[in-house]
């Protein structure tokens, strides 16, 4: 069957847990292929560190964070699915100091060699050096034009510390506003191309705040240069912290708003209106280049296993919707964060993933094709997302129950093809022990951990056919399931 063809009716029982009473209710997902999905790039996720990364001897780490013979760490990334790396933040503007040499770049791009994955670098705008930016990314673009996705120059230009006073409390006399931080882009992205002959830059990694300032960046800077990418950055739930203080928000608080309905139907899809769609009309893709869940997280809740639902359906929701990318941000700061996917554990000494890499590990499992339109009629409520991907012979159905809690629901879903009865199904299910959505450990995805000594291990479990060909599959509450159907 040609992944153009009408593909899938699934149909899904939401059955409570035993000790509920109520009926179980139906649920349909419909998936028609008819109506052409959006490409998913094989680089979809990724990390986002900030520059200081690339310098030896931070934040308890001994030399090199990003070195090719840093096993652990490469063993993670790879284990993970994790196809890109973006390097900037705010620290690309730091001091002089911090600006990377060249053994700092060689290492970083050795790492990314053995890690398989692209890399977005980023070079320093604001009291920065012209003719030094330039200089490195010729270094760059001569050694290692197959791992480079691409340069951005500067971060967050629309925030207020960015812009000199009176527009905000920046540091930098040549950077006033709009006009004047789009000037002097232009002339550090034309020195790079004079040093650098094409090579191609992303823009401009804006903070959102504005949600406007990206495309008109798009549309005034991609006249004057290989622009191949918008760059937003979203923190969805902003600074997690309540009673309009500092006091930090609850972690089952912050679970609860994590894995609920609301920021699917109402924070994504403004987000997307104020941002990916005005830079379509202008023929860019966007990618989300710093994301996470909460501005440094909130201990137990972006540690913890709600944060690898979340994620999976973040990313799946971008990805139907047309985004290039996802990079959740890994700050090291002062220590290691908690919205962090790896980290340096102080107590052994050893890299380790928290569950955000679970998560992507999933969506790599089931996002090797075109994304395509998925209808959800829930009669009972049911918090699940369900999302599909046709790939050239294999159609996956990702489905995400979200439910937790006392009350939390089952769902058991019958899939239906229609015109197609395939011969065989697997499922891949992404769980946490006793369906513990503040979970922090034992978490598997096909029944093995995400290690940084061995291959992963997670197991495809058959799916028994019932009559006509007709699969189904239990998706506990707070668990999520991948399953692949192959169509040929």
């Amino acid at each position: 069957m040609s992944p153009t063809q009408p593909l899938l009716n699934l149909f899904a029982a939401g059955s409570l847990l035993a000790s509920a009473i109520a009926a179980p209710s139906a649920i349909t997902v419909s998936v028609d292929s008819q109506v052409p999905g959006f490409a998913i790039p094989d680089d979809f996720a990724g990390l986002s560190f900030e520059t200081w990364a690339e310098r030896p001897d931070r934040s308890g780490v001994r030399g090199y964070l990003f070195s090719g013979t840093n096993s652990q760490l490469i063993t993670l990334f790879t284990n993970s699915g994790i196809r890109n790396l973006r390097l900037g933040g705010c620290t690309v503007e730091g001091l002089k100091a911090a600006v990377p040499d060249h053994a700092d770049i060689d290492s970083v791009f050795g790492f990314a060699r053995a890690a398989g994955l692209r890399v977005i670098y980023s070079l320093p705008l604001l009291n920065g050096d012209e003719a030094e930016a330039a200089a490195s990314a010729k270094y760059i673009w001569e050694r290692y034009p197959s791992s480079l996705a691409g340069f951005a120059i500067g971060n967050e230009p629309d925030v207020k510390s960015y812009r000199y006073p009176p527009f905000g409390n920046g540091t930098d006399p040549g950077i006033t506003n709009y006009s004047s931080y789009l000037a002097l882009w232009q002339r550090f992205a034309a020195a790079c191309r004079h040093a650098a002959p094409g090579v191609r830059f992303v823009g401009p990694d804006a903070a959102a705040i504005s949600g406007e300032w990206a495309a008109r960046f798009i549309k005034d800077a991609s006249g004057c240069c290989l622009l191949m990418l918008a760059t937003q950055h979203e923190y969805v739930g902003g600074k997690p912290f309540v009673n309009g203080g500092r006091q930090d928000m609850p972690a089952l608080e912050a679970i609860d708003h994590m894995l609920s309905e609301n920021w699917v139907t109402n924070k994504y899809p403004a987000y997307y209106r104020e941002t990916a769609a005005p830079i379509a009309t202008q023929g860019l893709g966007c990618r989300l280049t710093e994301a996470n869940d909460y501005l440094h997280g909130v201990t137990n809740a972006s540690n913890a296993f709600a944060s690898a639902l979340w994620a999976l359906d973040y990313m799946h929701w971008w990805a139907a919707h047309g985004c290039a990318g996802v990079n959740f941000h890994n700050n090291q700061h002062t220590e290691w964060l908690k919205t962090d996917t790896v980290y340096l554990d102080s107590s052994s000494g050893e890299y380790k993933v928290n569950p955000k890499a679970y998560a992507i590990k999933a969506f790599d499992l089931g996002s090797h094709g075109r994304s395509l339109p998925v209808v959800l009629k829930d009669a009972a409520g049911v918090n699940l997302t369900a999302y599909a991907v046709a790939g050239p012979s294999k159609l996956w159905i990702t489905v995400i129950n979200k439910e937790h809690g006392a009350a939390a629901r089952d769902a058991v879903l019958g899939l239906v093809l229609a015109g197609v009865s395939p011969k065989s199904a697997q499922v891949m299910l992404l769980t946490a022990p006793h369906n513990d959505p503040g979970a922090t450990s034992a978490i598997t995805l096909g029944g093995a951990l995400i290690t940084n000594h061995e291959p992963w291990r997670g197991q495809w479990v058959s799916l028994p056919p019932g009559p006509h060909h007709r699969y189904e599959v239990t998706v506990s509450a707070t668990s999520a399931a991948v399953v692949e159907l192959p169509m040929d």
